[in-house]
């Protein structure tokens, strides 16, 4: 018997933390942008929305929610680089001209995003 209940205490706690894995990941669809400004929330280690679609000439607002510092930077290392963000702290670009913009955190280089222009 405290076999049995020992196991069901172990298989609640995986599905606890299972379930809280899942709620924190972020919405892997693309985002259309609306108007000519957007915005990317940087926090949890991730920028969300992680890929969107703007119009050319929309003006993208990255801000820090996160805790610890973040980058914001071209995959060339030259269209755009922002600073070190602190926490609240924002960084933006206009982007004039169409194509797709790989971007990433230098400080934490597996966090990604994209931003496609059209």
């Amino acid at each position: 018997m405290k076999l049995a209940l020992k196991i069901a205490v172990v298989v609640c706690v995986m599905a606890m933390l299972l379930a809280i894995s899942v709620a924190t990941v972020a919405d892997p669809s693309p985002q259309k942008a609306t108007g000519n400004a957007s915005h990317v929330k940087i926090d949890n280690f991730t920028f969300t929305p992680n890929e969107l679609i703007v119009p050319a000439g929309t003006t993208v607002q990255w801000v820090n929610s996160d805790d610890i510092p973040h980058t914001v930077v071209s995959d060339d290392k030259t269209t755009f680089k922002s600073k070190a963000l602190d926490t609240d702290d924002n960084f933006s670009f206009t982007f004039s001209k169409s194509g797709t913009y790989s971007y990433f955190c230098s400080i934490h280089p597996k966090m990604t995003g994209k931003v496609s222009v059209q």
